[in-house]
């Protein structure tokens, strides 16, 4: 019979963009192309389902012909399913409930949670592994031979999903995701684990990576993996690098089955040379991928749009900024305006107060200005949008530029997007009229700490201190800010950097205002802040899954 025709993609998965361009072969046959926009990479035509069956026949997971190879393996592989199932704990503040797992292999993350309290069900095409799992799982749980759509007229609802190295492999990632959600829960939470393309493997091995196989479909970035589970429902997303517990013996076999030049030929090498027992001894390695934790939330027919605008003593532009903001439209979002007004001396706060009956504004009166970095965390802390804006009151930005830097983020392009000053063919950074020298100054110490930031952080920006600052609000889950003044605008930009957030930039009006004219930056104090908060940033560690367990545990403790 005459094999089918490949599969050929027609848009991004993650953005919908057409622009898909090839990048090399894999196998001399397969092409992998990269979407335009998001950088989302794939294989474009997919292999045929008769091609896939053939990779996927009873010898496709990597296995050993020994009983004790066998017992070593499935050891390496129950470790790292512990180790999953403590940061599903650590997220959800729980364990137990009921578990499906898609793609379980041969079981041994099923076997892992059947025996820490979960009522488990995995769905699995295979049907050899299928058999291996019921072995393993000893009448704990079900297993289901087949794929996921068999599970579509069931009523069961599960507290959480888990897709270990599963979703590079699906055809339709975006479908897949979907049904996901509609067998979760509310609040359900999906784990899923994946190859990255910015980790340190991919970074280093590159066309060679080990994970560009014929089976992977799709090769995820965090950024766009992130954006495909956020368009698909989900929300309070926590990444982290995915820890696996390996032998030196394991990694040889895959080396050995998927060949790598040098790098096979160097593990044979040192599996000759090391003794049988410092080979399998296990450790634990990020070798590729990373790890997604998300909550299911309901689908707004429309997204939400929270401008945070602080306030304080801008008596003379706050309500032409007011104006313009309110009679802003975005197809296609909804838009909520966050005014914090800190106790202004000047009338603003009277300004403002004409504005709290009105159906798009939330009016929060601060008792005493703190600093505007600490009045952009209050609104956030009273945001109820999917995607942030901040918004000075001082008309220096332009409210029309709202639309191009939503929409990278709206079409799931990009997760954080800068609104800079540089661009297009106008200078329009701090051009003081009348003031040269404090032009030229403020200018100097912009371009220096700019480099700073751009060496210490890897990073290629020519504004990283625009108030233009624009990203999804899920992207600040599991952070907590501590600064007030205008430091805060670095340690939001750093800390969403070192979550792993690359911002783009695009290029916005602006018309830089004078210090007669209101401008509130000290030119002595807050380089000075805006210096140790690059530093302190640059050090200090996240601890995402720790601000998340102790926001779990405020809210089951008695009130």
């Amino acid at each position: 019979m005459e094999e089918k025709r490949d599969y050929a993609v027609k848009v991004c998965p993650c953005c919908d963009n057409n622009r898909l361009y090839y990048l090399f072969s894999i196998y001399n046959t397969y092409r992998v192309v990269r979407c335009e926009d998001c950088g989302l990479l794939m294989l474009n035509p997919q292999p045929s389902d008769q091609t896939l069956d053939a990779v996927y026949g009873p010898e496709y997971f990597l296995g050993d012909s020994l009983e004790e190879g066998q017992d070593h393996q499935s050891q390496l592989k129950q470790s790292t399913a512990i180790n999953y199932l403590q940061l599903l704990k650590r997220y959800r503040g729980a364990s137990g409930g009921e578990l499906l797992e898609v793609g379980p292999g041969q079981g041994d993350f099923l076997a892992a949670a059947a025996n820490q309290g979960y009522n488990v069900t995995g769905v699995e095409y295979s049907s050899s592994a299928c058999d291996v799992i019921k072995s393993k799982l000893q009448g704990q749980g079900r297993v289901i031979c087949g794929q996921i759509d068999q599970l579509s007229d069931e009523q069961q609802k599960y507290d959480v999903c888990v897709l270990s190295d599963l979703i590079a492999h699906t055809r339709d990632p975006r479908d897949f995701l979907n049904n996901i959600h509609r067998l979760l829960k509310p609040g359900g939470v999906i784990f899923v684990s994946t190859p990255s393309t910015d980790s340190w493997s991919a970074r280093l091995m590159k066309i060679r990576w080990m994970e560009f196989k014929i089976e992977h479909l799709f090769y995820f970035s965090r950024d766009n993996i992130e954006a495909l589970l956020f368009h698909c429902g989900f929300h309070q997303m926590i990444t982290l690098p995915a820890v696996k517990s390996l032998s030196l013996d394991y990694i040889a076999a895959h080396f050995e089955r998927f060949a790598v030049p040098v790098v096979s030929k160097c593990l044979s090498l040192l599996c000759r040379v090391v003794p049988a027992f410092l080979r399998r001894k296990p450790f634990q390695v990020v070798p590729s991928g990373v790890s997604v934790m998300a909550r299911s939330r309901s689908i707004e027919v429309k997204p939400k749009l929270s401008i945070i605008m602080p306030v304080y003593n801008e008596v003379n532009t706050v309500e032409a900024t007011l104006t313009k903001v309110l009679e802003k439209q975005i197809e296609g979002l909804d838009i909520e305006v966050v005014l914090v007004e800190s106790n202004s001396t000047d009338g603003s706060k009277q300004v403002v107060q004409k504005y709290q009956d009105h159906p798009r504004v939330k009016l929060i009166l601060e008792d005493r200005p703190q600093g505007k970095g600490h009045a952009v965390r209050t609104g956030l802390k009273h945001a109820t949008g999917d995607i942030i804006l901040i918004q000075d009151a001082d008309l220096e930005y332009d409210v029309e530029d709202y639309d191009v830097l939503v929409e990278p983020i709206i079409s799931g392009k990009r997760s954080f997007v800068l609104g800079s000053r540089h661009g297009g063919r106008t200078w329009k950074i701090r051009t003081f009229k009348g003031s040269p020298l404090t032009a030229m100054l403020f200018n100097a110490v912009h371009w220096i700490l700019t480099a700073i930031i751009d060496l210490l952080f890897w990073l290629p920006l020519k504004d990283p201190f625009t108030m233009f600052k624009v990203f999804r609000a899920d992207c600040l889950y599991g952070l907590t800010f501590e600064c007030n003044r205008f430091d805060f605008d670095y340690e939001l930009l750093l800390k969403l950097v070192r979550k792993s957030y690359k911002p783009i930039e695009i290029p916005v009006n602006y018309r830089s205002r004078t210090f007669e004219e209101g401008k509130k930056v000290s030119i002595y104090r807050d380089p000075l802040t805006w210096l140790w908060a690059i530093g302190k940033y640059r050090v200090i560690r996240l601890d995402l899954l720790k601000v998340v367990e102790k926001a779990n545990a405020a809210k089951s403790s008695p009130q």
